[in-house]
């Protein structure tokens, strides 16, 4: 398996279930949640870029 792969494929599910919490009452938490979760796709594609 890739180098990066795992961190980028985890940053998308938590970026899609954030984005689905943005409308609800937790905002602030789901705001969180989605910086971490593209922080993750950022650095997973460096990765995969990187290692190629």
């Amino acid at each position: 398996m890739r180098e990066g792969l795992i961190p980028t494929v985890l940053g998308a599910v938590v970026s899609a279930s954030a984005v689905s919490m943005l409308g609800g009452k937790y905002k602030l938490a789901a705001t969180g949640a989605l910086g971490f979760g593209l922080a993750h796709i950022v650095l997973g594609a460096i990765d995969l870029i990187e290692h190629r």
